[in-house]
């Protein structure tokens, strides 16, 4: 898809295919708390905090953290007092007291090896092999050119319709010169330089996949607008010299601590008064949905060192490292993007 083209729309809404593929752990990530650790039963008599559930079921707090915020999502758990308790539909359908319970009708899925994995993560915190047929977790699988390939076009695909509708909604006018940080492909960069042609951009990636984004942006038509700054995020300070910094479907593959040292290369990079844009799925302040995001966090949880963030936790990172929050904004398929400023 050349330049040009990222300038068009789909006639269609592609969100429920979207959907279709995002929520697929969901259900091993239910199936897990039913039938391996009995969670329903347990918390029809104890309505308790997340360190209490993690010290009762000796699980770790992210994928924890994650299967709750699906609990609570599903309408099976409600937060209050700083306790998750067990709403009526769970208390009737899941707890093994019940008449009604429907723990039998899942306990087919207890030896799925998904599902499997899923009880592995929650106890662990580690990720699963992708699609539980890779010898090396995601991160690793990234430094074979072949599986790099591969994962890189189903990013670069998605990204066709979700940077369209987020070049869209942003305002760059005014901006200069832009960083794309772990762009993949160089989808984002590309059609935000197509939607404000007086904007530069880089992308900054890491081999084998900076070659491979080299090649994407030339096939688009985008030499001499994009270029690819070779780098590593994790081990290397962000290069200088840019107005605004993208981070796209990034974070979500992160744990805590690490999206904090990101998000404060990122302060550190930008220009005075430059513009932060955090491209993501994004539970609510509440961490009570959307559905949509809770199912595809589990996906993130089994797969990568992440999970998707509420923007209460990035209001508070944003805080923390010197961002000025500015806004919110819904773009497409359950996907939003919040901006920031250097302070």
């Amino acid at each position: 898809m050349s330049l040009e083209q990222l300038l068009q729309e789909p006639a269609t809404d592609p969100t429920p295919i979207y959907r279709a593929r995002d929520g697929l752990y969901a259900i091993d990530l239910l199936a897990a708390a039913v039938v391996h650790l009995d969670l329903f039963t347990w918390l029809a008599d104890h309505p308790s905090t997340l360190g209490a559930i993690c010290v009762q079921f000796d699980l770790k707090v992210r994928p924890a953290d994650v299967l709750m915020t699906l609990c609570n999502a599903m309408g099976l758990t409600t937060p209050a007092g700083g306790c998750f308790h067990l709403t009526l539909r769970a208390r009737e359908h899941l707890s093994a007291s019940s008449p009604f319970s429907l723990a039998p009708y899942y306990a087919s899925l207890r030896d799925r090896p998904q599902t499997l994995d899923m009880v592995k993560v929650l106890r662990t915190g580690k990720t699963a092999n992708w699609g539980s047929y890779e010898p090396d977790d995601w991160h690793r699988a990234m430094e074979r050119p072949e599986f790099a390939a591969q994962f890189t076009a189903a990013m670069d695909c998605r990204g066709v319709h979700l940077s369209g509708a987020m070049a869209k909604k942003l305002n760059l006018d005014e901006s200069k010169a832009l960083l794309d940080i772990a762009g993949g492909s160089g989808i984002y960069a590309c059609s935000l330089v197509a939607h404000y042609p007086h904007l530069k951009a880089a992308v900054f990636e890491k081999p084998p996949v900076d070659r491979i984004a080299r090649e994407s942006i030339a096939r688009r038509g985008g030499e001499g607008l994009v270029e690819v700054i070779a780098g590593d995020m994790v081990t290397q300070p962000l290069p200088g010299g840019f107005d605004v910094h993208l981070l796209s479907n990034v974070l979500h593959d992160w744990d805590e601590p690490f999206v904090r040292e990101l998000l404060a290369k990122s302060h550190a990079a930008l220009e005075p008064g430059g513009l932060l844009i955090v491209h993501d799925a994004y539970i609510n302040a509440e961490k009570t949905g959307p559905l949509p995001v809770a199912q595809y966090s589990a996906l993130l949880m089994q797969l990568t060192e992440g999970k998707c963030y509420s923007v209460g936790e990035m209001r508070s990172y944003f805080n923390e490292i010197g961002f000025d929050w500015i806004d919110h904004h819904h773009s497409a398929a359950d996907r939003s993007f919040i901006l920031a400023r250097k302070v």
